[in-house]
């Protein structure tokens, strides 16, 4: 006979685990913060001691009303009409954001959009909490009330993004960042698959409490409107391809966005910045006459532009430097070419200012190799992790080819130089940026046995396997998270999945073991 304390334990233990109320935490923006690190700093619930007791939330995968090719992001203590919830947000490719409720999976709300082409943007959190921003197929950032949906219109909402949706899309993350008390929306641009059409990349700063906005374009920068097909710029592409979208050092107070396919000519006095890193005030400016603050263009740029092997296939990666290292403050950027190129954000060429070509402080091919060049390369946004044991700065990146993590030191003149500490064969399918929480690396790939598409759980030190999940379905762009004692990810069968720990085994014990 089952007693009414089993069946309860037994209820709950099949529905997995909310994690505690103090453990409640947010992951607002693509890789969680706008530096877009992919680390969590506020989990706690999953240790490396316990990772592998991770179970699926949703037996199989809740269903979606529409397929997501982006990562969610996460909003706990949503107050909304059918009580309080943590809340998924999740954009689709056809337009329409969702909530979905984290706990089952359910959608609370949704809106959608009008248009014909697809995004890949990830959504981002409003500081206050309170609204959730989408891109949408109209060209328009949107601005949503957290609890029901419903849209704010008004001070300048929706804004314009692009005027050219037929050959434009916001396919990055929307980055949300603070600077001298204002809050910035940083959304980029770039084209559709084939490079068809007169496309431009832009990146468009909003002031989130004015509503003004500022576009700086990464060709014919001198001129800073959106280009219509009336007055239009006769340089093409450059588009910002990143799934990050801009990148934010709060260090040295700028944008960092990278571009791929398009013309470079600054170095000899032109306005148009292919296959570059340009750092951008957090308010979309840059220095005056169409230059950039700063700017990194590697030596071989024609031949990644002729070649299609963007070097901002990436978006940039802010790492943190050793003490007593000669850089203050140091990039990644990670290219289709399958090159990490560490980057002095103070002197960006080391030749003082925009404009110039190479300086790089590093570069080296990704440990893993390029197995399949020039197909099979390197789209997945790295993970940077300090390991609080030594504070020691960790960058982990994925390829078709695997995963590598590699550790940043100083050489004799001490200046940083990244050192390959580990490599897994076939670890990612190229499709997952890797994240990090609680000292334990998740990525979603190839399952642990070698076949299927699983999220595995590395230690981050060796790259050993410590769990991985049941299969999901196949993967594109879409990358998972870690908040609040649960993994999530979605997949390109328009599905959500959730793994977290047993109830039992976390808040919950009703002292009975059978």
């Amino acid at each position: 006979m089952t007693t009414p304390a089993h069946s309860l334990r037994s209820a709950l233990l099949l529905g997995l685990a909310a994690p505690l109320a103090a453990q409640a935490a947010d992951w607002p923006q693509f890789g969680y913060d706008a530096a877009h690190s992919g680390f969590n700093p506020a989990e706690s619930a999953i240790t490396t001691a316990n990772v592998a007791q991770l179970q699926s939330a949703y037996p199989k995968g809740a269903a979606l009303p529409a397929s997501v090719d982006s990562a969610p992001v996460y909003l706990s203590g949503v107050a909304t009409a059918n009580g309080t919830r943590n809340l998924l947000f999740l954009l689709s490719k056809n337009g329409r954001v969702m909530a979905v409720d984290a706990n089952d999976g359910s959608v609370a709300w949704s809106n959608t959009t009008s248009g014909t082409q697809p995004t890949t943007a990830s959504p981002a959190i409003d500081p206050g909490r309170q609204f959730v921003y989408a891109y949408g197929l109209d060209g328009k950032a949107h601005k949503y009330r957290v609890g029901d949906g419903g849209e704010i219109t008004g001070g300048g909402w929706p804004q314009t993004i692009s005027l050219k949706t037929n050959v434009e899309k916001g396919a990055g993350g929307f980055t949300v960042a603070a600077s001298g008390g204002t809050h910035y929306l940083a959304v980029v641009t770039d084209g559709y698959i084939g490079d068809g059409g007169n496309y431009q990349g832009h990146l468009v700063s909003i002031d989130l409490a004015s509503g003004a906005q500022k576009v700086f374009n990464t060709v014919c920068s001198d001129q800073t409107v959106h280009f219509d097909d009336t007055t239009d710029c006769p340089a093409l592409r450059s588009g910002i391809w990143g799934r990050a979208g801009a990148t934010f050092d709060a260090a040295t107070n700028r944008f960092y966005i990278a571009t791929g396919n398009g013309q470079f000519n600054a170095n000899a006095g032109g306005r148009n910045w292919g296959d570059s890193v340009l750092a951008l005030a957090a308010d979309g400016s840059g220095a005056g006459n169409g230059l950039p603050h700063d700017s990194y263009t590697p030596s071989t740029y024609q031949h990644l532009e002729d070649g299609d092997i963007d070097l901002g296939s990436v978006s940039p990666a802010i790492v943190p430097v050793p003490a007593g290292s000669a850089i203050a403050h140091l990039g990644l950027q990670a290219g289709k070419d399958g090159v990490l190129r560490l980057i002095d954000l103070d002197d960006m060429s080391g030749q003082g200012g925009a404009g110039h070509v190479g300086g790089e402080v590093q570069a080296l091919d990704a440990p893993q190799g390029r197995n399949g060049y020039p197909n099979d390369l390197m789209r997945e946004q790295p993970a940077v992790w300090v390991d609080p044991a030594d504070h020691s700065t960790w960058v982990f990146v994925g390829n078709g080819s695997g995963m590598s993590g590699l550790q940043l030191g100083l050489d004799g003149a001490n200046r940083p130089m990244l050192t390959a500490r580990w490599t897994k064969a076939g670890a990612s399918n190229g499709s997952s940026s890797p994240v990090v929480a609680n000292g334990v690396l998740f990525n979603a790939g190839v399952c642990a046995s070698g076949s299927g598409v699983c999220v595995n759980a590395r230690n981050p030190h060796t790259g050993d396997v410590l769990w991985s999940s049941p299969a999901i379905g196949p993967l594109h762009w879409q990358s998972p998270i870690v908040v609040d004692g649960a993994v999530y990810v979605t997949d390109n069968n328009a599905k959500l999945w959730k793994f977290a720990l047993p109830l039992g085994d976390t808040i919950f014990d009703d002292g009975f073991d059978g």
